[in-house]
């Protein structure tokens, strides 16, 4: 009897060991999945993200096959294999124009009902959300607040102070120009981002107004307040607010004027003085602070919350159920924190605490709580083209049009995108 039992206790101990060689960990009974995420390349290489596919992979013994695809050729190549009908299982895109060229309802899973989603900041849920307030994917990204960001030192050394007002940012800016200094970095040349700061109090603060506009019941022509943004960035050229030499300031100029003291603020976001502002510059990032964006739409101005990439699941694919435990997995605060360890970024999860939050948004986290808007000429305008806007304003700025001409420039393009997505009622 005492040999049978210690032949039986082998037994299950071999079994064990077995189990545990096989996968390990507290999964280990669980079939091993592989599933495909795909995204842009240089997306998928950030280091909170590799951090987190690793994490994902030691903790659960299951494999991630990570598609990438060149940056350049991301939209156009990722919409291609979809009309193939090569859908990964998990798909990471940001909320944008773009992201209509997927057929996100025939596509992709809404995920209003999964238990993470209380743990969602705010605003980073309000950027998921389609125009029916479906939640289209899981928000995993570094978030910033894009505002009017400012050299403090400079402004207080000059007797001057930031702006509560479009009347006081104009006074502002024309202060600066008169004692010699460039108000406002514009960098007009390749940088596409500055003009949805503009539109979003527009369509943000009047949903039905957006709603018109993309049944293409109106048109910008037809909104005298995208007349009223388009006239004053004309204005402010003329009056020498952008500099000399704004239509040659691109992306890699920003920080030579900034650093420099030669420019005092420019329309920009938390995370770019992290990433791309040379520390060694004359002024560093702790002379400047942040107050909201006037381009002559909000009085009190605006800032806008983080362009955020998104996890979004496929609902016709072989692992349907394991990517969304993938989403899962990665809203967990035990994983999240890990993968944020250090990293700057405003929270897009309530539970985040190992992330850095940059001191200008804490020291003005009343007024941005006062007056964010969730982005929204990007995500929720259709047939909305950033290049395509810029493109506009760049005849304007050139002198091939005036303000009038700009808007209608800006009403072609918009509307043949909408066309060639097929978008309803156009």
């Amino acid at each position: 009897m005492k040999r049978r039992r210690i032949s039986t206790l082998l037994t299950l101990l071999v079994s064990a060991v077995c189990l545990t060689a096989c996968g390990g960990g507290e999964q280990s009974g669980q079939e091993k999945v592989t599933l495909s995420v795909m995204g842009r390349k240089s997306d998928m290489e950030k280091s909170y993200m590799t951090t987190l596919f690793r994490h994902y992979e030691t903790t659960t013994g299951n494999q991630l096959n990570i598609i990438t695809i060149e940056d350049a050729e991301f939209e156009t190549e990722a919409a291609k294999r979809f009309e193939a009908g090569n859908v990964p299982d998990v798909f990471m895109h940001f909320h944008n124009a773009d992201l209509s060229r997927f057929h996100v309802e025939d596509n992709f899973c809404y995920l209003n009902d999964e238990s993470w989603v209380g743990d969602l900041a705010d605003s980073a849920r309000a950027y998921c959300e389609d125009r029916d307030g479906n939640l289209l994917g899981l928000p995993f990204w570094e978030s910033s607040v894009s505002g009017c960001y400012y050299n403090k030192t400079l402004l207080d050394s000059l007797g001057l102070k930031p702006a509560a007002t479009q009347a006081e940012f104009d006074m502002l800016c024309r202060a600066l120009a008169e004692i010699g200094y460039t108000p406002v970095c514009w960098p007009a040349d390749g940088c596409t981002w500055m003009f949805q700061f503009g539109l979003d109090p527009i369509f943000a603060d009047d949903p039905d107004l957006l709603g018109k506009l993309n049944r293409n019941e109106i048109t910008y022509s037809e909104i005298p307040e995208v007349t009223d943004m388009v006239q004053w960035v004309k204005n402010a050229a003329d009056n020498g607010w952008f500099g000399d030499d704004y239509l040659k300031t691109g992306w890699s100029d920003i920080s030579s004027a900034l650093g420099s003291g030669e420019a005092v603020m420019t329309f920009i976001w938390d995370t770019w003085f992290y990433t791309d502002f040379d520390p060694e510059s004359r002024y560093t990032v702790d002379d400047f602070a942040v107050m909201p964006v006037f381009m002559n739409t909000a009085d009190g101005g605006t800032y806008e919350g983080g362009n955020l990439n998104m996890m979004m699941v496929n609902k016709n694919g072989a692992h349907t159920e394991e990517a969304l435990e993938f989403l899962r997995f990665c809203a967990a605060p035990e994983n999240y924190n890990v993968a944020f360890d250090g990293i700057s970024t405003v929270s897009c999860f309530k539970g985040q605490t190992t992330n850095i939050q940059s001191k200008m948004v804490t020291d003005a986290r009343a007024s941005i709580d006062e007056k964010e808007r969730v982005s929204t000429a990007a995500t929720r305008i259709v047939g909305y083209s950033a290049d395509d806007v810029a493109a506009a304003f760049d005849s304007l700025l050139r002198g091939k049009t005036d303000a009038a001409g700009c808007v209608k420039l800006m009403d072609q393009y918009r509307i043949e995108e909408a066309e060639a997505q097929g978008a309803d009622g156009f």
